[in-house]
Formats: C-alpha cells, structure tokens, sequence
C-alpha cells in the first residue's frame, strides 16, 4: 500500500503554487481593461445581455467568460480569471514529468514556471495566449497517461482557445521535424545508474480505435463550449477562423516590432536563458537526445515570435516552456552538496553574492548619471573590475578548495541573485509593485486612469439621480473597446457628430472645445498610455532595464459634463450660447 501522506516534495509543490497563486490573482482585477483585452471582454458580456456578437477566434475565452458574467457579473478579475487559473495549473505539469526529468528538475520547473515575468504577464492578459499553451500541455499529459477522454477535452478547449495556438502547433512541428533528423543520428551512451524509460507505444498508435475517446470528447468539446451550448452558435466558426487568421498573418504586420520579443529575452528570462543554454551544451556533449530536442524547439519558438508578421508579444511563451526544462535539468546537476564541505560552497557563495550586488548597484547608480560624462566611464571600469574579481574569487575557491566547490558556490550564488531579480520583474508585469512599471508584455497601449473617470462620472450621477450610472453618455467619435467596457453599467450612445441644438448630459470627446447650444464643464483625463521606445535615448533605455521606467506618450479624452448639473448650478437651467 502506497504511503498517502505529505512528503517534502509534496511541500515544494505547494509553495510553488502559492507564489504561483500570489502573483497571478493578486491585485488581478485592479487595472483597467487595455483595448485589446476589453475587446474580448465586451464579446463575453454581449453575448449574457442577450445579443449574438461576431465572436473572435478565440471562443473559448470568450464563451467561459460569458459563464461567468452570467452568474457574478463582468468584472475586471472575472474578465482576466481564466488566463490566471490557466498559468496557475501550468505551475502543477512538472509533478507529472518528475519521472521523467528526475524528481530534483521536476520541482526547480515548478518555480520557475510559478515565477516566470512572462507567463505572468501572459496570466494577467484577458483574451491572451495563457489559456491555449496551458490546456494543449494538459492534453499531451492526459493522453500520454493515457487519460484520452480528458484528453479530447482539452485538445477540443486547444482548438477553440485563439491564434497563438497554431503559431505554437508550427513551432512545435518544426522542432520535432529537426530534432528527428538530428537526434536519430545520434548515438548516446547507455549509462548503468541513469533510469530508462520504456518506450510507449501507444503514444504513437493513431488508429481509429485508438483514439475514438479522444475524438469522441474533442468533438463533444468543440461543439458545448465553441456553441456555448446552443446561446451562442457564431463561435463554432471560431475553430476556423483562428486558422485563417493565423495564415493571414504572415502577409499582415502587427505593430510589435521584431526586436521586442528578442530584447525580452535578456531583460527578463536571464535565468532560464543562461541555464538553458547551459543545459544544451551538456546535452550535445553528452548525446542527450532530451536536452538537444528541447534546446531545438526553443530556438524555433523563439525564431518564430520575431519572424511571424502579425507577433504578438504573447508568441515568445512559446519558447519559455522549453528554456525553463532545460533550465531545471542543468540546475538539479548542481545538487551534489553531499559530496562538498557545505561551509566551504556557503563561503564561495556569500562572497559571489557580494560582488554581483555591489556590480548592479553599480548598474543602477549609472542611471542617475550623465552617459558622456568621465565619471560613468570609471563606473563602466568599475564593473568589468566586479567580473573578473568573480572570476578571481572562483578560480582560488577551485584552486585552495575544489573545482567542485567553487562550482556549487558560483551557480547557486548567480541563481539565488537571479531568482531575485526574476521575481522583482514577475511583480512588474503582474503590476504589484509601486508605481507601475513599462513592461514589454502588455499589449500596447495600456490602459489609463479610466477609474478616475468612472469615479468623476459616477459622481455626477449619484448628485443629478441619487445613483451611478443613471444619466445617459454620449460617445463621439472614439472607437474605445477600454471606454465601452468601463462604462458597461451606462446606457452609452455613440455618435459621430452632434447637432449644434443637441444638450447631451454627458458627452466624452476627444480633446478639444466641443459647440453646442448649451454650455458645458469638461476636463481632460488620460484615456491610454503608450511607451515612446523609437524616441528613448540611452540613459532612459538604461533606466528601463533597471527599473522598467521610460517616457510614455498620454491619449487623452474629455469628459463634458453641462453645466446645469454641477453642484454649484443645481436647480438653474441650463444657458444656452447666444
């Protein structure tokens, strides 16, 4: 009988899915919708008004969170819920892969998974990729365990969850078409102590009998959830229009440049990156087909989310499933404390740590400084000082100890610091931290302090009708999925132009003086916020790399409130232009 009790292992698992749960849900319904998550947003909630809207190709989002408004009512957190319980699930795959990878690799991959900034940010996104990558790996785990009929779920929920999923699905076929070309002329060395795992056959056996549960519930899927029963039938066309979509958008350029995805990698994924290479030149060393296939399917995700037209910065998550196994596999190498003297790893360690903190806040002071002037030329010197004193204190520590030593000392101590810095920029993109910073993840532009707008015309409402979002709001001329979403609660008419003779109670414009009959207040408040990187000199790019601050350029809107339904013309009619 097998022992059911908690074990250390099961402890490790917890606790990275309460980090997991603590950056992903936290704080998760405080700002504002952006426009493209509104966009997706307002899809689900027209469709629990009653109204039968065009449905994006991403209808699993969209018809979930239909289920949701329908029983709470649309909120910011329900809106983002399921890209968060999607990347908080993600956190518990390694537990089914610890057999594999070994129980070490299996749990370092959980936190790494929990801590990652881009799968946070990813988890924070309404109607974002979170949600395919997650339920595609839960399908190859049920059918793998041989699970099929969970497995035809979440492979139907795959193919209903948006674009990303086809780009992932390329990447995924490409790695596996390079890797069988490369890894089949390799022949590894069969080593005693390591565990080999026997082949499954039945992973690969495609028979109709074989895979008819998986068919059968796939199918089932795509028509319950891309239907939404029989509520919202538009969304069974989703399926397809994904795909189209996804073709489309290799003749379609997005406004993500192709350097953002490739400058994330460095300026948020040092960690995996550094490991994971690490990994793969141990792997194409030692013939390790595992390590050399993953190492393959990351650079294909990776080329692929700055080659594809229409990128998203979505796109890159792709490549970070990979980085982060390999990043495990490397790191559960560096495991072997018992065969060191553990004061003699703690001393290397402790002094590598020093250094590589008196290096970045060498970094950080750079940014307060002049770049031409002579002084950041010594910092500069400063810092190529701080490395080779860490190669200096490395090469002793191997030298008076052991190799090993100074090894175990300089991995953990560059991992510890680097997890730090992995977790400062998780709680950046989860937008935690204060004041919010300029992530690259979001999809620009961002939201602006539509709560204040919404609190000013709650306001108005609540002196004029004794409640909010009683007096009607009049829209000109602002195609805004982020404004309709804030005032969803409003009856909200939205018009091209207005009579002059018209006296709307409350009109929201773009900026600029509005003529009408009637005269009105009105007061500019920042509708959305877009981060000015073609104009950034070298200081600010400085400055965003150490605390993702740089110039955003402000669109802002008017918010016209006539005059006689101020606090201070209450009962006077309103005046009327000569």
């Amino acid at each position: 009988m097998k022992n059911s009790q908690p074990t250390v292992e099961h402890a490790f698992y917890a606790l990275a899915l309460l980090i997991a749960i603590g950056l992903r849900f936290i704080k998760l319904g405080v700002l504002p919708l952006s426009d493209y998550e509104a966009g997706w947003a307002l899809q689900a909630l027209k469709i629990t008004q009653g109204l039968h809207p065009a449905i994006g190709p991403n209808p699993a989002y969209v018809h979930l969170t239909a289920v949701l408004f329908a029983v709470f009512g649309a909120t910011n957190f329900l809106a983002r819920l399921w890209p968060a319980l999607a990347g908080t699930v993600l956190v518990l795959v390694p537990w089914f892969l610890r057999r594999r990878f070994g129980r070490a690799a299996a749990i370092i991959l959980a936190f790494g998974l929990a801590i990652d900034p881009g799968l946070v940010a990813m988890s924070h996104l309404a109607g974002g990729p979170m949600l395919a990558i997650s339920v595609l790996v839960l399908a190859v785990l049920a059918w793998v365990n041989g699970r099929k009929a969970l497995a035809g779920i979440f492979a139907g929920l795959a193919l209903l969850s948006g674009v990303s999923l086809w780009l992932g699905f390329l990447g995924i076929g490409l790695a596996w078409v390079f890797s069988t070309a490369y890894v089949g002329k390799l022949k590894p060395p069969q080593d005693a102590d390591e565990e080999q795992e026997a082949p499954a056959a039945s992973y690969w056996d495609l028979s109709f009998q074989n895979i008819r549960p998986a068919l059968y519930w796939g199918i089932g899927t795509l028509l319950v959830i891309g239907g939404l029963l029989i509520f919202s039938p538009k969304g069974l066309a989703g399926f397809v229009t994904s795909i189209w979509t996804f073709l489309k958008g290799w003749v379609t350029f997005s406004s993500v440049p192709a350097w953002q995805p490739a400058l994330a990698l460095p300026a948020y994924e040092l960690l995996p990156i550094g490991f994971g290479i690490a990994a793969l030149v141990r792997g194409i060393m030692k013939k390790r087909a595992d390590s050399i296939t993953l190492g393959i399917w990351a650079l294909v995700a990776i080329l692929l989310a700055v080659i594809y037209p229409s990128r998203q910065m979505g796109d890159l998550t792709w490549a970070l499933l990979p980085l982060w196994v390999l990043a495990a596999l490397e790191l559960s190498y560096h495991l072997d404390f018992a065969e060191h003297d553990l004061w003699e790893v703690a001393a290397v360690a402790v002094v590598v740590i020093a250094f590589l903190v008196f290096g970045w806040l060498n970094v950080a002071s750079l940014t307060n400084m002049d770049l031409a002037a002579p002084e950041t030329r010594t910092r500069m010197y400063l810092l190529v000082a701080v490395l080779l004193l860490i190669i200096l204190s490395l090469l002793l520590a191997g030298t008076g100890w052991s190799v090993g030593v100074a090894r175990l000392g300089g991995v953990w101590a560059v991992t510890l610091c680097l997890t730090l810095f992995t977790i400062g920029l998780s709680t950046g993109t989860a937008a935690i931290r204060e004041p919010l910073t300029n992530e690259l993840w979001p999809p620009q532009p961002r939201a602006g302090r539509l709560d204040i707008l919404l609190n000013v015309a709650n306001q108005i409402s609540e002196l004029n009708r004794g409640d909010a979002a009683q007096l009607p709001l009049t829209i000109l001329s602002m195609d805004s999925p982020s404004l309709h979403w804030v005032f969803r609660d409003w009856k909200v008419q939205d018009v091209t132009e207005l009579a002059p003779n018209t006296t709307p109670e409350m009109i929201l414009t773009p900026p600029g003086n509005v003529s009408l009959t009637a005269t009105y207040r009105g007061e500019p408040l920042v509708l959305d916020e877009t981060v000015d990187w073609n104009h950034a000199t070298s200081a600010e790019w400085l400055k965003w790399f150490v605390y993702k601050q740089i110039p955003v350029n402000q669109q802002k809107v008017d918010l016209w409130v006539r005059s006689d339904l101020m606090l201070d013309s209450q009962g006077v009619p309103p005046t009327t232009s000569p």
